[in-house]
């Protein structure tokens, strides 16, 4: 009988706050965890109105000295510009505060420069928010970088809440695609013998589950909604955590999101993208596709070409090239993925175009 060898990391947040007026411990919270030193604030020219300036004030009435930078890209070389910021003004600990990119920033330039960062969200749009991972421009495409989870999160369900309601939509795509991504990652193990969390998995499918379970009650500009919808993408990161990657949450419906990001840039959010990939590959999972349309329709999410904003050739188009992106991600579109008339006919079948 071989020895027991197995070994895995798990790196979790200490605290998470989520709720009406949660900013307001964003002071206490830095001072329980032991932060010292000097903080920044990463925000964009948005975001530092909404919450950044807000924050900054707390911190400094906590006795801390805050800098700030805006940024506009998450781009790689945003990123190395706030990693010389913080080792020039010695900055011990960073905040990302908004939606994507400046927690992306945040996280990416703190994992470089070895400090700890906080997630402040003030939009619920993707599962970014807690995971581990960050998505940084590169040489023009986005590129999903192994960087580390928050050491805390604060997540104002009174801010979220007044955010546009497309946002906190598109966060629900995010979360409905864990039911693709986790018959993926299934598949992967059965094809390729690809690690494999049943705990991590379970945790992730639940998490849509409640999300779908759910979809009617979420209404435009009701903290509840917000509540609901944040509670889902920390539960969905955490599992991501558990798992040491994004498998419980990305699969072939973020190919093809990512896809669509190269055809058709810039024309539908993430998650949005996330929501008609999923569902296009539970079709093909034998899985209740039906079930996702409606979910997403309940939320006001897209769950079509028209609704998204792009035209029918680009969506068969991103449908076969899906499989070329990330190929050491097994997932079912396999290694050769759909044939033009495939591609086309899935569409059709599920009502996409």
């Amino acid at each position: 009988m071989e020895d027991f060898n197995k070994s895995r990391i798990m790196e979790l947040p200490r605290s998470v706050v989520i709720g009406h007026n949660a900013l307001q411990s964003i002071g206490d919270v830095a001072r329980d965890l032991h932060l010292e030193g000097r903080g920044l604030i990463v925000a964009d020219e948005n975001t530092i109105r909404i919450a950044g300036e807000k924050a900054e004030s707390l911190l400094t009435e906590k006795g801390y000295d805050i800098e700030v930078k805006l940024i506009s890209e998450a781009t790689m070389e945003t990123v190395e510009d706030i990693s010389n910021f913080i080792k020039s003004k010695r900055i011990s600990f960073a905040l990302g505060v908004g939606g994507g990119r400046p927690i992306d920033i945040a996280k990416c330039s703190s994992h470089r420069t070895g400090i700890p960062f906080i997630s402040v969200p003030t939009a619920a749009s993707h599962d970014g928010i807690v995971s581990s991972t960050a998505s940084i421009s590169v040489n023009g495409r986005n590129k999903s970088i192994k960087t580390h989870s928050p050491l805390a999160v604060v997540a104002d369900t009174t801010v979220i809440a007044s955010s546009p309601h497309r946002l906190l939509a598109a966060g629900c795509g995010d979360i409905v695609a864990n039911y693709t991504a986790v018959k993926d990652w299934r598949l992967a193990r059965l094809m390729r013998n690809e690690y494999y969390s049943s705990y991590a998995a379970a945790l992730s499918e639940m998490t849509a589950t409640m999300l779908v379970e759910n979809s009617a009650a979420i209404r435009p500009g009701l903290e509840e909604s917000a509540w609901l919808v944040m509670k889902a993408l920390v539960s969905s990161g955490v599992a991501m955590s558990i798992a040491g990657s994004s498998r419980p949450a990305s699969g072939s419906e973020h190919k093809f999101s990512h896809a669509l990001d190269i055809v058709a840039p810039g024309k539908a959010l993430h998650g949005e993208q996330c929501g008609v990939g999923t569902i296009m590959m539970m079709y093909l999972h034998n899985g209740d596709w039906k079930m996702i349309r409606e979910a997403l329709a309940n939320v006001g999410a897209p769950t079509n070409a028209k609704e998204l904003g792009v035209s029918d050739e680009e969506i068969i188009e991103a449908l076969t090239m899906a499989h070329t992106l990330r190929p050491e991600r097994y997932t079912i579109l396999g290694d050769n993925g759909l044939t033009r008339d495939a591609a086309e006919q899935l569409a059709k079948e599920t009502k996409v175009i």
